[in-house]
């Protein structure tokens, strides 16, 4: 299977490059899409062999490098795409997880609390925690998803399942729509459990989406809108 690991980013000057050469040794092709970054990524990038970029000009948030790597991939033919952050939080080491598995699902999705024990985490910062099990409790309830962690961005794809999905929000919601498309089209999707690592607890959202309760609207509005399009029964949020 043709696969492409996909790096969002955004001023990851500091470890991309150790990131990327971890990556490096499962022989893959690599795109790394620089978000607007301020602090040399795009220097950093430029210093490193056999790797291709997508560079925005300012920051046009998360959902839009994930949904720029997506539109790569079914442009380039490659059957299917991992995503994972280039900030320490996810491990190179856990690829081989999600190439082992994809074959056989149109998602696999890393989860940070499918072990119990993770859930009790100190590290864990408490809103982040609280916002993810509140979103979680709601897809679930549409669902019957059955997921363990909404936002968890260490994901593989089949390209054959993104050619299907219209997705639009370009913010840290963009998961809640992902997730409620995968219900809509009826997707086969299995959560693996990964690391649970917290570098920065204090990384900011930007603007106001750092105020937990403002952050915890707009995810419900997301999924709100969702629902308005989706043909199946409707359920309160």
């Amino acid at each position: 299977m043709n696969t492409l690991i996909a790096l969002p980013a955004f001023n990851e000057k500091k470890d991309i490059g150790f990131i990327i050469s971890q990556i490096k040794k499962y022989d893959l092709d690599i795109l790394v899409i620089d978000d607007g970054s301020t602090d040399g990524t795009q220097e950093q990038l430029s210093k490193i062999d056999n790797i291709n970029t997508i560079v925005h000009e300012g920051n046009l948030g998360y959902g839009h490098t994930i949904i720029d790597a997506f539109k790569y991939g079914i442009s380039y033919g490659y059957d299917s795409i991992i995503t994972m952050d280039c900030d320490g939080q996810h491990i190179p080491d856990e690829i081989q997880i999600f190439l082992t598995q994809i074959a056989n699902y149109d998602i696999v999705s890393g989860s940070r609390y499918l072990i119990e024990d993770n859930k009790h985490n100190p590290k864990i910062p408490p809103d982040r925690y609280a916002i993810n099990m509140e979103i979680t409790q709601i897809l679930n309830k549409i669902t019957k998803l059955n997921l363990t962690d909404s936002f968890c961005g260490f994901k593989a794809y089949k390209i054959d399942a993104l050619k299907k999905m219209k997705l639009t929000e370009t913010g840290y919601g963009m998961p809640l729509q992902l997730w409620m498309q995968v219900w809509e089209l009826g997707l086969r999707i299995k959560e693996m459990p990964v690391k649970l690592i917290y570098n920065n607890t204090s990384r900011s959202f930007s603007g106001e989406l750092d105020n937990a309760a403002t952050r915890l609207k707009y995810y419900k509005e997301i999924i709100k809108k969702e629902m308005n399009k989706n043909t199946r029964s409707r359920v309160t949020v």
